[in-house]
């Protein structure tokens, strides 16, 4: 059975840089749509979680692109990590935003369950715990522009496979020591991964800088200050 490829799609923007948006579980390279960062961007069109680092790899080595930055949204975040702990020449940063170390498998089976019970339901409620009762200029982008097109196009085989996938990996800070830029951003209020989880991938990795973004939920980057504070810390 030939197993199934990643793609990716180049946005050349103008920049000198080159930024991989990895997005994360039960969405897609969309999610990024109006983030605005002063990069090119390579987004994976179609992800297959447990290739992911050798297509990227190979990707790289077939483009002239010498070194990249990888930003890696909670699943995100694990594919982000693999990359650069198995390919630290090739990584100029490391940014992991709502990331930690695991998932507790009891956690991902009683998703599991649920998707199948009812993967309409599972997904409307998760959507909507993704954004902090602040945020909801976010979750109003976010409803207008993917909340249907998600819950009608993802597949429950895929989302399943996502959740294979993270049943078996984990972050490990030790292997990420050769990577000498490392951003940790978190929101404050994020339901979905607690703070606690980042703050652990912290304290271990002695080179990363840890921001924390009051006012938002699992997806902060679509809190408007993000730019701002992307840039200039």
């Amino acid at each position: 059975m030939i197993s199934p490829v990643s793609k990716f799609k180049l946005l050349n923007r103008g920049f000198k840089k080159t930024i991989v948006l990895i997005p994360g579980w039960a969405t897609d390279y969309r999610i990024f749509n109006a983030l605005d960062l002063n990069y090119n961007y390579l987004l994976p069109v179609e992800l297959y979680p447990l290739n992911f680092e050798r297509d990227l790899r190979e990707l790289l080595n077939r483009e002239p692109i010498d070194k990249i930055s990888l930003f890696g949204w909670s699943m995100g975040g694990f594919l982000a990590s693999d990359f650069a702990s198995k390919n630290t020449d090739r990584v100029d940063e490391l940014i992991l935003v709502s990331v930690q170390k695991k998932f507790s498998l009891d956690l991902l089976q009683d998703i599991k369950l649920k998707l199948k019970q009812n993967k309409r339901a599972f997904l409307y409620k998760l959507y909507f715990n993704c954004f902090s009762k602040e945020d909801k200029e976010g979750l109003s982008w976010f409803k207008e522009h993917l909340l249907i097109s998600y819950i009608g196009e993802l597949r429950l085989g895929n989302l399943l496979c996502g959740l294979d996938y993270l049943s078996k990996t984990q972050i490990n800070p030790e292997s990420l020591a050769g990577i000498k830029r490392i951003r940790i951003f978190h929101g404050q209020d994020d339901k979905i991964v607690p703070l606690d989880g980042a703050h652990q991938i912290k304290s271990e990795l002695s080179q990363a800088e840890f921001i924390c973004l009051p006012g938002t939920g699992h997806v902060p980057f679509f809190n408007r200050k993000f730019k701002e504070i992307f840039l200039h810390g």
